[in-house]
C-alpha cells in the first residue's frame, strides 16, 4: 500500500473538487485508493504559521510522496522539510525556477517537479479580456500583497499592458484582515471602476469577504481563480485548473512507478479557461457583450 501526502494551504471544502481530478485520475491508471494507495491530507486552512508542522507530519510518516498545493511559502517549506522524499507542484502559481525549486523546467534536477501555473504570466491578457467584458473600464484597482513578487511581478506587468487598453492602474495593497474592508471602503473620489484580484493565502483565505464586498460596492472584478466565480465573482480567466490537477496525477503514477522527480520536466497550463458569472453581472447593473460571453468557456446563468 503506497502512500500519498496531500498538503494544501487551502480547506478540505476548497480542496474537495480539485482532489477529486487527481484521484479519478489515478483510479484510471489503477491507483484506487483503499486498494493499493492511501492519501495523508493535512490542510492549512490560510495559516501560515502550520505549514512547517504539517510538512512534518508528512515526512514521519514516510510517505511515498508529497503533492503540494500552494505558493513558494508551502513549497518551500516543504521542500525543507525532506530533500529525499518526492515533492509533486499542483496548482502551484510560482515560477520554480527563480524560487529555485528546480534547476530548470526541462530538468529539475532535485525531488521537485509538477506542474507550475505561473499565473502572473496570464496578467495582460486577463486585463485585456476585462477591459473587453466592461468597455467602459476606465479606473481598475489591483488588489496585491506588497509582500509577495509573484504580486510585485504581476502589478507590473498589469502596468505596462493598461495605457494600450486605455486603463489607470490604482494598486490597492492588503497586508491584513482590515484592509480589505478600508480598500473597498474608499471614498467616491477615489472609487474604481472594476477590481482586479491577485492570487495569494491572504487573499485565498479571505476569497468569500472579497466577492461579497465587490457585490456590496457593485464594483466588476477579474480573479484569479475559477473558485471566486462559484463563490459569486464576476470573471475568471486562467489555466483550466481542473486539467492541470489531472496531469498531477501523471507525475503520481509515473513516480510511483519508479521514476525520479529529477528527471521529469516542469509542465505549464496547455488549457485556458474564460468563466463569466451572468447572475452576478445582472445583481450590479451590469451588461455583458454578447461577443464575450460566445468566448467563454462557461457561463454561469
Amino acid at each position: 500500500m503506497q502512500r500519498i501526502g496531500y498538503l494544501t494551504s487551502s480547506d478540505p471544502a476548497t480542496e474537495s473538487a480539485r482532489f477529486d481530478g487527481i484521484r479519478q485520475a489515478l483510479r484510471d491508471l489503477g491507483h484506487v485508493e483503499g486498494q493499493n494507495i492511501v492519501f495523508e491530507y493535512r490542510y492549512a486552512e490560510g495559516k501560515l504559521d502550520r505549514f512547517p508542522e504539517l510538512a512534518a507530519e508528512l515526512v514521519r510518516l514516510k510517505v511515498d510522496i508529497i503533492v503540494v498545493t500552494g505558493g513558494n511559502t508551502l513549497i518551500g517549506t516543504a521542500k525543507n522539510a525532506t530533500k529525499t522524499i518526492p515533492i509533486v507542484m499542483a496548482g502551484a502559481a510560482p515560477d520554480p525556477v527563480k524560487a529555485g525549486f528546480v534547476e530548470s523546467l526541462a530538468h529539475p534536477g532535485g525531488n521537485v517537479t509538477g506542474v507550475a501555473l505561473r499565473v502572473s504570466e496570464l496578467a495582460g491578457k486577463r486585463l485585456e479580456l476585462f477591459k473587453e467584458a466592461i468597455p467602459k473600464l476606465a479606473h481598475v484597482a489591483a488588489l496585491y500583497d506588497p509582500t509577495l513578487p509573484p504580486n510585485v511581478r504581476e502589478l507590473k506587468e498589469i502596468q505596462a499592458a493598461a495605457p494600450a487598453l486605455a486603463l489607470t492602474i490604482q494598486p490597492w495593497k492588503i497586508r491584513g484582515m482590515d484592509d480589505f474592508d478600508r480598500v473597498f471602503a474608499a471614498p467616491d473620489n477615489q472609487r474604481p471602476d472594476g477590481v482586479y484580484v491577485m492570487a495569494g493565502r491572504l487573499v485565498t483565505s479571505n476569497r468569500k469577504k472579497i466577492v461579497d464586498l465587490a457585490l456590496k460596492s457593485r464594483l466588476p472584478s477579474m480573479y484569479p481563480y475559477r473558485e471566486y466565480i462559484d463563490a459569486g465573482g464576476l470573471m475568471y480567466y486562467g489555466a483550466d485548473v481542473a486539467d492541470s490537477y489531472r496531469r498531477v496525477a501523471t507525475y503520481v503514477y509515473k513516480i510511483l512507478k519508479g521514476a525520479k522527480p529529477a528527471d521529469l520536466p516542469v509542465e505549464q497550463p496547455t488549457k485556458f479557461e474564460l468563466v463569466i458569472n451572468l447572475k452576478t453581472a445582472k445583481q450590479i447593473g451590469l451588461i455583458i457583450p454578447a461577443n464575450v460571453l460566445a468566448r467563454a468557456d462557461r457561463v454561469i446563468r
